[in-house]
């Protein structure tokens, strides 16, 4: 059996080299390293695969929070509605830009916003919601953005770990995770379910303004050379990145097909197991695997963790320190922050290898392992 890793983008590599070589190679031969052709062209892929009128590429997922929330407007002190269950670029964004990040909290069954309880966090000075479709689930959308209109707030959505994600409103409509807000946000970062070979990221949106104010701060705020209309940033997707990206696009229906097969194996190994609980996969969308993260009830995480490891089967634990305690906002006096479900989830997820590699051996060997441990 080979070795059992988190992600193996090695063996993914295999698979596509000769056409990732050549398109590597067809950059370097042009020189055009910085906006060059494969950018463009990357960029309007993955506009048409999204089904937004525009896709800005910038240098990663993180940058591509912060460039929204400055194309929105956004003052010192207005308040952004972020989960605290999630990773802490998107709320570092918020701290960053002198707003205020006020921490809702999530469903238990889905780990995205829980609707009842954004809506009870909006105050006089909320300006946005950053909604997170976490581990690859579609967070309940419809429901948030009828509460954005009702506030009227700005929806950010942060689609770093769900692109490809399919999201279906009651009227019978469907539409991808990034293309429902009024900006999406996305990462390249390697492990995602479309990752380049370092670091790269996207915003989507079908408001023209936004979209042109957004490639403004992107680029130094400027959109004739030299001239500057407004403070902005310098964040760009390198050709390399952009055409490698452009190979991995036109798979990504495949690589999510295949993550579902592993989730598929997983829900089947452990669906007998009270100890056990699997992911909840909405009836409103579909679920992308980003991760596939359990919720152990009765059994010692660490202790699985450590056990796994013997075995030489890797693990994670996404994420241990939600961000309402993290030493960075310690300024925010969240002491008084009451995020009940938020603190379950932390002691009790963890997630298990996924990827578009993996083998039924390995499958295999990983479930009879964590149930050996979990019921022994």
């Amino acid at each position: 059996m080979r070795p059992i890793q988190m992600v193996d983008l090695k063996k993914q590599y295999h698979h596509i080299s000769d056409e990732i070589n050549k398109a590597v190679l067809d950059v370097l031969e042009s020189s055009a390293f910085i906006n060059g052709p494969a950018v463009h062209e990357f960029s309007e892929n993955l506009a048409a695969y999204l089904g937004v009128k525009h896709v800005i590429p910038c240098a990663n997922g993180t940058d591509a929070l912060q460039i929204a929330m400055m194309a929105l407007g956004l003052k010192p002190g207005d308040e952004v509605i972020t989960p605290s269950f999630t990773y802490i670029a998107t709320t570092e964004v918020v701290a960053l830009l002198r707003l205020k990040p006020v921490f809702a909290e999530v469903d238990k069954q889905g780990f995205c916003l829980d609707p009842e309880q954004l809506e009870k966090a909006i105050t006089p000075r909320t300006k946005a919601i950053v909604p997170v479709h976490l581990y690859g689930q579609p967070a309940p959308m419809e429901e948030i953005l009828s509460i954005a209109e009702k506030h009227g707030l700005h929806v950010i959505e942060d689609n770093a770990q769900a692109i490809g994600a399919m999201y279906h409103f009651e009227n019978g409509k469907s539409s991808k995770t990034g293309s429902i807000g009024h900006i999406g946000t996305t990462s390249f970062f390697p492990s995602k379910n479309l990752g380049a070979y370092g670091d790269g990221g996207a915003i989507s949106t079908n408001d023209d303004q936004l979209a042109e104010k957004m490639r403004m701060i992107a680029n130094h705020g400027q959109q004739k050379r030299y001239y500057h209309d407004m403070v902005g940033c310098n964040s760009r997707l390198d050709s390399i990145q952009a055409a490698i990206l452009k190979i991995k696009l036109e798979k990504l229906d495949a690589y999510i097909e295949a993550r579902r097969a592993v989730a598929d194996y997983y829900d089947q190994a452990f669906e007998a197991s009270e100890k056990i609980k699997t992911p909840w996969r909405a009836p409103y969308g579909k679920h992308v695997f980003h991760q596939y993260t359990l919720q152990l009830e009765n059994v010692d995480r660490d202790g699985l963790q450590k056990f796994l490891a013997e075995k030489n089967i890797p693990s994670m634990i996404y994420y241990p320190v939600p961000g309402h305690r993290q030493k960075m906002f310690d300024t925010l006096d969240n002491e008084t922050v009451d995020l009940p479900v938020t603190d379950w989830l932390t002691k009790r997820v963890i997630s298990l290898p996924i990827h578009t590699e993996m083998d039924k051996d390995q499958l295999a060997y990983i479930t009879q392992s964590v149930l050996e441990y979990v019921h022994n």
